[in-house]
């Protein structure tokens, strides 16, 4: 009887931990495969943006052009810090799988702060803009430019917010399985703004200053 029973009982544990194992898998592939889904949504809004910014982008009801308004040199300083904040993201995973917390912390707010300085040069850039009577209401050509590239700026803004919210969490929390699972996923979106943001600048800046 006795037997039967640690039997039984061995059995019930064997299942326990089996359905404890498909749980504790579960939400990293639910989650991984959720954000796929977004950032393919996402693919989708920028891809409309794209769309409308070739249809409206000679649109210039006699205002200004792009050539007329853009300043590449800005542009390109901002492209290099959204640029080099990736590398920098890639680094704070680097150390972030080698368990190395203070590493990831650092590389963590130099990304931060180059995310900033993106942003920082974006809304004066568009301050400017504004300013010289350039709004988005101008033209057809600045609605579609200032809804792509105030999109993108929108999401590098949220990004930033949520790499600050996990520098917060790695400290308090560790990194754990579920911190690394948070640092994939924002690493993912910060690598699909910069490729985003390649063909802002290229389709936009560079071919706008085209004649």
């Amino acid at each position: 009887m006795s037997n039967n029973t640690a039997t039984l009982n061995g059995a019930a544990g064997a299942d326990t931990g089996s359905r404890y194992h498909v749980r504790e898998h579960h939400p990293e592939q639910g989650t991984l495969l959720g954000f796929w889904i977004y950032l393919m949504s996402d693919c989708l809004i920028f891809a409309s943006l794209f769309a409308t910014y070739a249809v409206l982008g000679r649109n210039y009801a006699g205002g200004p052009s792009g050539a007329e308004l853009f300043d590449l040199k800005l542009v390109a300083i901002n492209t290099a810090f959204l640029l080099v904040s990736s590398i920098t993201f890639g680094f704070a995973m680097i150390s972030a799988q080698a368990k190395n917390l203070a590493k990831t912390q650092l590389w963590l707010a130099v990304t931060g702060i180059l995310g900033a300085c993106f942003l920082a040069l974006e809304i004066y850039e568009f301050y400017h803009l504004i300013h010289e009577g350039a709004g988005p209401s101008r033209s057809g050509f600045l609605t579609a430019f200032f809804s792509l590239v105030g999109t993108h700026g929108l999401h590098v803004l949220f990004g930033t917010v949520w790499l600050v919210t996990l520098m917060f969490q790695l400290p308090k929390h560790g990194i754990t399985p579920e911190n690394m699972r948070r640092l994939s996923c924002l690493s993912l979106f910060w690598h699909f703004l910069d490729v985003v943001w390649i063909f802002v600048f290229t389709f936009v800046y560079l071919m706008g200053t085209m004649p």
